[in-house]
């Protein structure tokens, strides 16, 4: 996925009202949209360099949109709003090998009258969650707060079997150069557990790693899912 625009730099000052930031560009303050519902755990560091877009819409009342942030020297996207695109691209192109030879891929499946799944690929159910938490050097984790939606979606997928689909969770993982990932069972435990029960019943889960730039995300390379 390619930015459409330049990226512009600046320095993060806060995230406020959950959907703002307020970032230093140069010698002036801008105010831009914060598309990430998480905690953002780890990332809002006062002074951390962040990158954000601009979007000349005149029905948008923020002008700019939150990209990315650098924590410990590595580049991390935070726009959720993104992670469907990238992942996508990466099926049109064949990039994620577990899925190389599907033939239909159909974003924003509507499984039933309350749940849409983020891809239908024949018969796999895809169900991406945009990954951003870095608490240790080389591992990745999901969630960052308590989600009692991706708790939801983990039975409406274990319930997709008997339905004759195969199940996935793509923990799409927007972290440059991150070799693992695990469940934060800490942040959420019902979600853990319910992420057991999934695998055990025959949920599949897969990881797959993003590299960065100013100018496009895309994912990179499959990293390791620590069990504990």
């Amino acid at each position: 996925m390619k930015f459409t625009s330049t990226l512009i730099k600046g320095k993060l000052i806060k995230r406020y009202k959950r959907f703002f930031v307020d970032i230093k560009v140069n010698n002036s303050v801008l105010t831009a949209h914060c598309p990430n519902t998480g905690s953002m755990m780890g990332l809002l560091d006062k002074g951390n360099d962040v990158w954000v877009t601009k979007n000349n819409d005149p029905k948008r009342k923020l002008k700019f949109t939150l990209e990315m942030i650098k924590v410990n020297k590595k580049l991390i996207g935070v726009n959720t709003h993104r992670a469907n695109r990238i992942v996508e691209h990466a099926l049109k192109n064949k990039v994620i090998k577990e899925f190389q030879l599907v033939k239909n891929i159909t974003p924003e499946f509507k499984y039933s009258k309350d749940t849409r799944f983020d891809f239908l690929c024949d018969k796999n159910i895809i169900e991406v969650k945009n990954v951003t938490l870095l608490r240790n050097k080389d591992l990745a984790e999901f969630p960052d707060a308590i989600t009692t939606r991706g708790s939801k979606h983990l039975i409406n997928l274990i319930n997709s079997i008997e339905k004759n689909y195969k199940p996935y969770v793509l923990f799409l993982t927007q972290i440059q150069g991150i070799s693992n990932f695990r469940i934060a069972k800490d942040i959420d435990d019902n979600y853990y557990r319910n992420y057991k029960m999934a695998k055990k019943a025959g949920v599949k889960f897969l990881a797959y790693r993003c590299a960065l730039s100013s100018k496009e995300i895309k994912i990179e390379k499959k990293i390791n899912i620590i069990d504990e």
